[in-house]
């Protein structure tokens, strides 16, 4: 197929019938059903890649602006054959509060990019949204986010449940991961799981311990607490609370270290770090994201990459302004595509590898991404290579003599290692 520009458009004039570009639909909520774009329905296993215009990370009405423009272009009123707008939309950013001059200052998802986007889905005429956050108590930006959600009328969970919670179910909706390693089952904040719901997933494109934190990793903040520490390793394996015990895996310790001895031996990167944050820290990290994931089914995964922060305090560089937003169906493959575009090597991070080895995801090769950037007047398959990087420098498995930040750009063969 000709995936030039006049190739596209001449050969998907049916598709782009619908096209909307950025005004509203001005839907009144008279059409009952919604969807996404019929390009992204269509292109389930594609990245794409929205270049946005923002002057700076304070810049709230240009953030505001195009969350709804976006949000517009891609969220689509429906006469039948669709999502019933009568349905729960559980929206779940990624909250990172920072103090910096004495003040509280929000690095996660834009609030006002995250607002723009619920305007543009009160526009199709959703009314029921849910906010679910394990970390919301600590970790949000209060005053801005609690203002969006008492402006539209978005339900927020409460993050904390009491011992006896966990064995009444109370305000907790359990998932049974197929073959959980670490997790026999998964508390999720409802409505997450019930019938008639659907999840936006809005990661913040930064730098963690993890690597980049990303869509996959945003998605632990929808398991109640305590359940959403997946980084401390064993301690929150074998070490925890009481009324979490019946919902660890039986055999736990042995299932973890026999993935763990088996991954050192096929050469998984890195797993000869001295580092804090440890290659079974990671592992137990993996399988408890794996157990999270199998459960969970995002309508739609996003990674707002506006404005990014340098997590290395010694770099004179403190903060970017990449001016973008990635979003896909698959959170593995959007995450792959912000892993390499972020200055990384995708195949040296072993979550997405041990992903693809449990049967959750289908790749870890970036290259083997459709990439599309998302225009005003239509999708445009771009090379990867077409977008420029940012280098988003991480504490992820440092290496003997290697800076605490750092890249993980080794040079990864793909063809030799396909699992």
């Amino acid at each position: 197929m000709d995936w030039s520009r006049r190739g596209f458009l001449g050969g998907s004039a049916a598709l782009l019938a619908n096209w909307t570009g950025i005004p509203a639909f001005g839907n009144s909520g008279t059409n009952p059903y919604f969807g996404l774009h019929p390009f992204i329905e269509a292109n389930p296993k594609a990245v794409f890649i929205r270049k946005t215009k923002v002057a700076g990370r304070l810049d709230g009405p240009g953030m505001k602006a195009e969350g709804l423009a976006l949000g517009r272009q891609i969220f689509k009123p429906l006469n039948d054959a669709g999502i019933p707008v009568s349905h729960k939309v559980v929206l779940k950013p990624n909250v990172l509060t920072r103090r910096e001059g004495g003040r509280q200052v929000n690095w996660g998802t834009d609030a006002d990019f995250y607002e723009g986007l619920i305007i543009a889905m009160r526009d199709v005429g959703l009314r029921k949204f849910h906010y679910a956050e394990a970390n919301y108590r600590t970790s949000r930006w209060s005053v801005q986010y609690d203002d969006i959600h008492d402006r539209y009328g978005v339900e927020v969970c409460e993050p904390h449940r009491r011992a006896r919670h966990y064995r009444d179910s109370f305000e907790m909706n359990w998932g049974r991961p197929d073959d959980g390693v670490v997790y026999a089952q998964v508390p999720h904040y409802p409505p997450i799981n019930e019938p008639d719901t659907w999840l936006l997933n809005i990661a913040k494109w930064r730098s963690h311990g993890m690597c980049l934190t990303q869509a996959s990793k945003n998605l632990q903040g929808t398991t109640v607490w305590p359940f959403q520490r997946f980084c401390p390793g064993w301690d929150m394996v074998l070490g925890v609370p009481d009324c979490m015990k019946p919902f660890i895996g039986a055999n736990v310790e042995k299932r973890v270290l026999k993935y763990f001895e088996n991954h050192k031996r096929m050469g998984y990167s890195r797993y000869d770090s001295p580092h804090n944050l440890s290659p079974i820290r990671q592992e137990i990290w993996a399988h408890k994201t794996c157990d999270n994931l199998s459960v969970l089914k995002p309508g739609l995964s996003m990674i707002e990459a506006i404005y990014a922060k340098n997590e290395d305090p010694a770099d004179p560089v403190k903060e970017f302004l990449p001016n973008m937003v990635m979003f896909a169906k698959d959170h593995f493959r959007l995450d792959i595509v912000g892993l390499w575009l972020g200055g990384h090597e995708p195949g040296n991070v072993n979550f997405y590898r041990t992903a693809k080895e449990r049967g959750l995801s289908d790749t870890f090769n970036p290259w083997e991404v459709p990439v599309y950037e998302w225009t005003d007047e239509g999708p445009v398959r771009r090379n990867l290579t077409d977008f420029p990087r940012t280098l988003l420098k991480t504490y992820y498995l440092q290496k003997e003599g290697e800076p605490l930040y750092h890249m993980v750009d080794e040079p990864f063969d793909y063809d030799r290692y396909k699992l």
